[in-house]
């Protein structure tokens, strides 16, 4: 019992080490991919590369003064941001996020708890992530603050609904919510991935991972041009970088639920062994994010509305009798 115990307490730090420096360092790489895509060079001037940007960014970060608005509620304007990053690193708990590997004799399991609803407890946990936005913006004492905050739940009610019903068609074919088990009903090649078997479903679940993790064109909290920077308008230093390592670690959850739920998972692919497939496929799921950061305009807070209730919503449920009826004869 005490080894579990200190094995589950050494993954949950390695967990924290490796996504919270991930979530940094693709603040760099974006940079460097947005500045590609216009033609720019991007960060060259701090190391090699500019590869220490990154470090200097960081520095400025946590050194800058915390400044709390004088009307303000000082109290939920500080806890606003704990509740983004916190949620946004406990929904990876239930995250098989590798293949078993073994370590001096000894096997580990690269998941912090394997409960056997798993898919559920993640998409629950990440969306409750969004209330750390609409109680910064509310609780900051500022029209655009506000204005972002209000728009949270707009997009909170758009697109968590495309996310269930989109998944409800693939897990009537496997018929388990652990993610061990999604992985597992993908093991016997390429074409038993569900992104072949269910499309539609894997197209909306995609669309909705954008709006889930506020990323162009689903960026209505923060969207630069309208509302100077939304709900985090008025934070700065250390609050304002909780914000945004829980945007980017969950962009990460986001693409390993995509690659675990729809794209094989951590199987083995042809001769690519099973960890090596995954990290793959999320680095280029990372990369369709960026891209479409580059090349997509932004939409209106009432086009995201009027695509998710009229458009994606008679979709999934389409895709759900197609599926009741190709199950049942």
């Amino acid at each position: 019992m005490e080894a579990i115990v200190i094995e589950t307490i050494i993954k949950i730090f390695v967990v924290l080490a490796v996504f919270g420096f991930l979530a940094a360092f693709t603040t760099y790489i974006e940079r460097k991919v947005l500045a590609f895509f216009q033609r720019r060079v991007g960060p060259d001037i701090v190391g090699p590369f500019g590869i220490f940007q990154l470090l200097a960014d960081g520095i400025k970060l946590f050194t800058k003064e915390d400044v709390v608005p004088a009307n303000a509620n000082k109290t939920i304007f500080m806890i606003a941001p704990l509740i983004t990053v916190c949620t946004a690193f406990i929904a990876m708990s239930a995250v098989p996020f590798l293949p078993e590997f073994t370590i001096f004799s000894h096997t580990i399991r690269p998941i912090i708890s394997d409960i056997n609803v798993g898919l559920l407890f993640v998409l629950a946990v990440s969306s409750a992530g969004h209330y750390g936005a609409l109680l910064g913006g509310m609780s900051s004492a500022s029209k655009w603050a506000l204005l972002g905050g209000a728009r949270t739940t707009i997009q909170l009610l758009s697109y968590e609904v495309i996310s269930g019903l989109a998944l409800i068609s693939p897990l009537m074919m496997i018929g388990s919510l652990s993610l061990i088990d999604i992985n597992s009903y993908q093991n016997e090649g390429i074409f038993s991935w569900l992104v072949f078997s269910q499309p539609l479903a894997f197209i909306l679940f995609v669309i909705s991972g954008f709006a889930q993790t506020n990323r162009t064109p689903f960026d209505l909290l923060e969207h630069e041009a309208e509302l100077v920077a939304g709900y985090a308008t008025e934070y700065s230093g250390l609050r304002w970088g909780m914000f945004f390592i829980g945007e980017y670690a969950n962009l990460y959850t986001i693409c390993f639920l995509i690659s675990l739920i729809f794209l094989g998972g951590f199987n083995p692919l042809w001769i690519i062994p099973g960890g090596v497939a995954i990290v793959l496929k999320v680095m280029l799921l990372i990369f369709i994010f960026l891209w479409t950061r580059a090349t997509w305009p932004h939409i209106r807070p009432d086009q995201l509305m009027w695509l998710c209730w009229k458009i994606l919503m008679p979709l999934a449920f389409l895709n759900i009798l197609i599926t009741g009826f190709a199950l049942m004869f």
